[in-house]
């Protein structure tokens, strides 16, 4: 089975990051494929660079690095809620006159047309988070 997870929850805020990050290596491991994972509203901050947990506390953001490493997996920050929420890459950064960037590596900017492209490849989108 494929799935697409959309997570719209912050790593730091909320358990529905760390719940979709544990739920796409349990589908992984169970042998099913992950076509891509979309994050949007508060959920771009799972891909900020500069996102830096308590020691004792799961790194979400480096979570979904190795898994997209590790597994090839399309990791989609909507651009628009990004860009609300002060997230950008090296692009939009200069696109929008700022000193620098902080999306982390792995990750992507993109509009809400691949959301939609993963639906129409995936037999399941869960979405976690509100």
């Amino acid at each position: 089975m494929i799935f697409s997870i959309v997570v719209q929850g912050a790593p730091h805020s909320r358990q529905s990051a760390q719940s979709a990050l544990r739920f796409t290596r349990a589908v992984l491991a169970q042998g099913h494929q992950i076509y891509r994972v979309f994050f949007s509203g508060d959920g771009v901050h799972n891909g900020s660079l500069i996102a830096t947990p308590q020691q004792d506390e799961c790194h979400v953001v480096r979570g979904w690095q190795a898994l997209a490493r590790d597994h090839q997996i399309d990791l989609v920050i909507c651009i628009a809620a990004a860009l609300r929420r002060g997230v950008m890459d090296e692009t939009e950064s200069a696109r929008h006159d700022k000193s620098n960037s902080n999306l982390a590596e792995g990750f992507t900017l993109s509009g809400l047309g691949q959301l939609t492209d993963a639906a129409l490849h995936s037999d399941r989108v869960i979405t976690f988070g509100s």
